[in-house]
């Protein structure tokens, strides 16, 4: 269990981890000479219930709430601490608030310097405090009056906190690593070491991972957890890591060590937010982000919707961070002189357009439930229809094959698979033949629809890898056939006349053989058949529809075996260039053909997408390599 102290300054909160634990938190120069917590403490103790308690110890004051956040998320339990003598302040108001923002719900209350008061005193503060909790997450915590002086109440406290250690469900560690850093440091003959509570997955020595938001790769050299050497740490442990590869100035506070699928930061959030302000939300309102131990500043755009947390909001950072989804964050004024308000991310790929439109409000509706499972069946129901699966369980921090797809098809590649409920896919796979019907009867005398032209047909339009993937899955099953860049229903089968088929059969030895890369222009071979250069034109055109040959430019009809042919020295072309791009002078010299005729392949290419032009060097387009 992870305990983090909350409290106005000067209420005791160092004191009474010390009379816990033993152990003195203040680790700097600096708070020994004020007597102040000013950065972080940290302390662990065995409470009596077999396990080792860390203790996180926040500084109470006000000009450094932003280090009491970062204290604050993540743990398992708050230990609010109230002087008897003082009572109830701003700052604990404010500490209170942060909590309930976070999620906290969990607690126990120390009244310290119980000394210091009398049996009355402590009586109205008791139901002062409840009256204050009341409100809360943490409405009807357990209180105790105690003084780390005379240690009175100690052992009653630390009965509580046992009781509630006992109590903790340990957090799942199937997922992957991710670990919030909020120290770094280096020590002699070790090297550099982070020190953070982790959030999801497990890690040991011998691990790579990744400091995120940099994208610094690094090797994990040793571990503890709990202030104990392990062979792996787990979910909800505090963690020091021993990293190689990495410098203590290239990682600090507001870092996240991470497993290297998640490396994904984003500056553009979705979330629900509870506004505590009391002015009013605007669009536009610019505040001071605290989200793990990371600061930033966002831009609030409100999505005029709600869920039962608070609001829909978009916050658009002035940098990218390492976040992940269901991350707590707190929000507080530019002058970091009050809170305004708190939540959690729903959405770390959030779009810039039609942000606000009902669809995308059901959609983060969708994302808001906890259960992977649930969320992902939900949102499959949603426009449009389909979830990029592997962005859905990185921002999840969940393994690539962790189970929560149920019945829905998975279609595409690794790293770009979607997900598709059954009953969408029986719809698209009726509306595709519905469609390839129609285009036949229409157009009998073509091969079929570009694979492109059918995408952008069907509803809902899926990704170019996915829908690659679902015409595979198609023609595997011989519902579709799929021929150089077309789709037709098997059963059609388009076909010349008798005429047409013996100019063809004429035309053929033409376009074939060692000339193939050099064919006639229309008009040549309209002299050499002795055939008007009309008639041979149409039956050109009409063999292209058929699939038999391509109109590579006005005068040029190349072989369709050809064009595939020529595609493929292209890609091999481009595999062999250090960088991809090649010149139309080496596809010249693999043609042996004219630098014009050359250039007029290329040209057709790119206006198919195989290539991409730049300048005059070109490379082959990854998303339409598998054309031809």
């Amino acid at each position: 269990m992870i305990v983090g102290t909350a409290g106005h300054i000067d209420h005791g909160k160092t004191a009474l981890i010390e009379a816990l634990t033993g152990t003195d938190a203040d680790r700097l120069a600096e708070e020994k000479a004020r007597g102040i917590t000013i950065d972080l403490g940290f302390a662990y103790a065995d409470l009596g219930d077999g396990s080792l308690t860390g203790f996180v110890d926040v500084p109470g004051h006000e000009k450094l709430i932003h280090t009491m956040v970062a204290g604050a998320g993540g743990v398992d339990l708050a230990l609010i601490v109230i002087a008897a003598d003082d009572g109830i302040m701003p700052q604990t108001r404010e500490h209170l608030a942060i909590l309930s923002l976070l999620g906290v719900s969990r607690a126990v209350v120390a009244i310290s310097k119980a000394d210091l008061a009398d049996a009355d005193r402590i009586a109205a503060l008791h139901a002062e405090i409840a009256a204050e909790l009341a409100a809360t997450p943490m409405a009807g915590a357990p209180m105790v009056a105690v003084s780390a002086r005379t240690g009175q109440g100690i052992a009653d406290l630390r009965g509580l906190l046992a009781q509630a250690a006992a109590d903790t469900v340990r957090r799942d560690a199937a997922g992957q690593p991710r670990l919030i850093v909020d120290r770094s440091f280096t020590m002699e003959g070790t090297g550099t070491v982070v020190t953070g509570i982790l959030r999801a997955g497990r890690i040991g020595p011998g691990d790579h991972l990744t400091i995120s938001p940099s994208g610094q790769a690094v090797r994990v050299r040793g571990v503890r957890a709990q202030n104990r050497p392990v062979a792996r740490a787990e979910a909800g442990m505090r963690v020091a890591l021993n990293l190689a590869g990495v410098a203590k100035d290239q990682v600090g506070r507001g870092d996240v060590v991470l497993a290297p699928e998640l490396h994904a930061p984003t500056d553009r959030m979705d979330a629900v937010l509870r506004w505590i302000a009391p002015t009013p939300l605007r669009s536009g309102m610019r505040a001071r982000l605290h989200i793990g131990t990371a600061e930033a500043e966002a831009r609030i755009v409100p999505l005029n919707a709600y869920l039962p947390g608070g609001e829909l909001v978009q916050l658009v950072l002035d940098r990218p961070l390492a976040l992940g989804w269901g991350d707590a964050f707190i929000l507080r004024d530019g002058s970091a002189s009050r809170t305004l308000g708190g939540g959690r991310v729903l959405d770390l790929r959030a779009p810039a357009r039609r942000r606000g439109v009902p669809d995308r409000h059901a959609a983060l509706s969708a994302m808001a439930l906890a259960d992977p499972a649930e969320a992902l069946a939900a949102l499959l129901e949603i426009a449009p229809f389909h979830v990029a699966l592997d962005v859905f369980l990185r921002d999840r921090a969940l393994a690539p094959d962790a189970p929560v797809t149920g019945a829905a098809v998975i279609l595409g590649p690794a790293e770009a698979r979607i997900a598709l409920s059954l009953s969408r896919l029986a719809a698209l796979q009726d509306q595709m033949s519905a469609l390839l019907a129609s285009y036949h009867a229409d157009n009998p005398d073509h091969q079929g629809i570009g694979q492109e032209a059918l995408r952008l047909s069907l509803t809902p339009r899926l990704p170019v890898p996915g829908f690659a993937a679902l015409l595979r899955q198609e023609a595997d099953a011989g519902r579709i056939a799929v021929e150089a860049g077309f789709v037709r229903l098997p059963g059609h089968a388009p076909s010349m006349g008798p005429e047409d088929e013996a100019l063809y059969a004429r035309i053929l030895p033409l376009l074939s053989g060692e000339g193939r890369f050099r064919p006639p222009r229309v008009r040549d071979l309209a002299e050499t058949l002795d055939v008007p250069e009309s008639e041979t034109r149409r039956l050109l055109k009409l063999a292209q529809r058929l699939g038999r040959v391509d109109q590579i430019a006005r005068d040029h009809f190349f072989l369709r075996t050809t064009t595939a042919e020529m595609a493929a020295i292209i890609r091999a072309l481009s595999d062999a260039a250090l960088d991809g791009w090649f010149g139309a002078p080496a596809f010249r010299d693999q043609l042996q053909n004219g630098r014009k005729v050359a250039i007029e392949i290329l040209d057709f290419y790119d206006r198919l997408g195989l290539t991409l032009r730049r300048g005059d060097l070109r490379r082959v387009n990854p998303h339409r390599a598998r054309l031809f």
